[in-house]
């Protein structure tokens, strides 16, 4: 069995991934996770921005061990 081995900033976009994939899961339901826990401000929008990066992150990386 193979054990998962990722640096620090592999498992902070692995979980910003998650996060951003519970997001669009609920919004079939109309519902916002992330502004429901942080509101509409500025950290919402960084959290939002994080996502965004942590996904281009885990692409390049699928990209780069192919």
């Amino acid at each position: 069995m193979a054990k998962w081995k990722m640096s620090v900033i592999g498992w902070i976009a692995f979980v910003l991934l998650v996060i951003g994939g519970l997001n669009w899961g609920l919004a079939v339901f109309d519902y916002n996770l992330v502004t429901a826990l942080l509101g509409t401000g500025i950290v919402t929008k960084v959290v939002y921005g994080l996502v965004g990066l942590a996904a281009v992150y885990k692409l390049i990386i699928v990209l780069i061990r192919k």
